[in-house]
């Protein structure tokens, strides 16, 4: 039989806010992230905007000189675990740490040194190249830090499915919970990609808003108006724990997780399946997996990325699965206003999903002007809504046609 998994702790860096709290209220203020981008001189780029993390800084949390060995993803993936640690009383030492596992991915991790480090060995030769260079780079190596901080051993590693990283690594997560493997794992994704290469490189393949203008009003899911999706940076952090054992420490619980399904839509490197082919069976699959039925569900918190081609096909995959209940379902893409944090967009997007349920708050999809008629749904446009919520789903989807869909429920004793 399967153990039942709860989540214990949350924590996120955000485009919104560096707390979870932060970044909730945030959310129900429907407040938008993105602003000029100040990491680099971007007056020639097409795109001169981002959602960046604002007002960070890890002297608090991480010894100077180790902070300098660490690059920014990193960084808020080890700010992001102690608030989410913290928050669920692992600090004291009383659990046995040999039981705690590290499961944190990076969809691209250390692009900004891997750029720098590319010049310096063009311009200046291979001995004057960062020592650190390599271990700060590696995508992995956020789950690894996180490990060493906290002397967790029990299984440490990172996963790398572009944007639906963050939902595998928690899927994968909960599966080791679930089968004893280990009896808590603290989990979720993490990116910092807001670089030159990266800016560059999206908008050569034109995936990225280019409305310098207004930033603010860039991410528009589901709007007929969108122009592409809005670069995010950022963290997200879950801590994931067997029932039994979260309850004989008195653990706070603010949900169960009881469901997860993954697939692939073996079609494009960058498109979805014309059918959403994946998508349907990524989210039939967690459906299957929770031992719900669809109109079971309250609430999805959409991929949405605000790009022309994914949200009409998303939009239509729910109607697939969910037939007559998606016109009562409430959907909303909070990529609206943090931007789309790529490799940590799945833990991110979960914790306000369990958010939305803590506290029947749904949060909206700020943008939403001139609603796509390829897009059916009930959005939440433009205002949080007070609604209950038992059980919801988070969907996150990824370049190389990788899907994701985790079902949580409100944990009732």
């Amino acid at each position: 039989m399967k153990r039942r998994v709860v989540v214990t702790g949350m924590g996120a860096i955000t485009p919104v806010g560096n707390t979870v709290e932060e970044f909730w209220s945030s959310l129900v203020e429907g407040r938008s992230g993105a602003t000029p981008i100040t990491h680099f001189d971007a007056s020639n780029f097409a795109t001169q905007f981002a959602c960046v993390v604002k007002s960070f800084h890890p002297d608090p949390i991480i010894d100077p000189k180790e902070a300098r060995r660490m690059e920014p993803f990193t960084q808020y993936a080890v700010a992001a675990a102690e608030e989410a640690t913290r928050d669920a009383g692992l600090l004291d030492g009383s659990v046995n740490r040999d039981g705690i596992g590290v499961i944190v991915g990076s969809g691209i991790g250390g692009m900004g040194i891997f750029h720098e480090q590319c010049r310096i060995l063009d311009q200046k030769g291979p001995r004057r190249m960062n020592p650190f260079f390599v271990p700060m780079m590696i995508g992995d190596i956020a789950a690894g830090q996180i490990s060493i901080r906290y002397g967790y051993g029990g299984p440490n590693f990172g996963t790398v499915s572009a944007c639906a990283t963050a939902g595998h690594a928690i899927h994968i997560a909960t599966r080791l919970v679930q089968h004893g493997e280990a009896d808590i794992i603290v989990t979720g994704g993490t990116e910092g990609a807001i670089s030159p290469v990266a800016i560059g490189g999206f908008n050569a393949m034109k995936a990225i808003s280019t409305r310098n203008d207004a930033p603010e009003k860039a991410s528009r899911p589901f709007d007929r108006d969108r122009d592409g999706f809005v670069m995010g940076e950022g963290a997200g952090i879950v801590i994931l724990e067997e029932l039994e054992h979260a309850r004989r420490r008195g653990a706070k619980i603010y949900a169960e997780i009881i469901g997860a399904g993954a697939s692939a839509d073996a079609y494009h490197i960058t498109a979805p399946h014309p059918d959403g082919r994946g998508a349907i069976r990524a989210m039939n699959t967690a459906l299957k997996d929770a031992e719900i039925a669809p109109s079971e569900v309250d609430y999805i918190n959409a991929h949405g990325t605000s790009t022309d081609v994914g949200d009409p096909i998303e939009s239509r995959a729910i109607r697939t699965v969910f037939g007559s209940h998606a016109d009562v379902l409430a959907v909303s893409s909070i990529k609206s206003m943090i931007g789309h944090l790529l490799g940590a967009a799945g833990a991110v997007e979960l914790i306000a999903t369990i958010l939305t349920i803590r506290d029947s708050m749904l949060p909206p999809t700020i943008n939403l002007e001139n609603p796509d008629p390829e897009c059916d749904l009930y959005y939440v446009p433009n205002r949080a809504e007070a609604r209950p919520v038992r059980t919801a789903i988070s969907n996150t989807f990824g370049f190389g046609g990788h899907n994701s869909t985790i079902v949580v429920r409100r944990f009732d004793g």
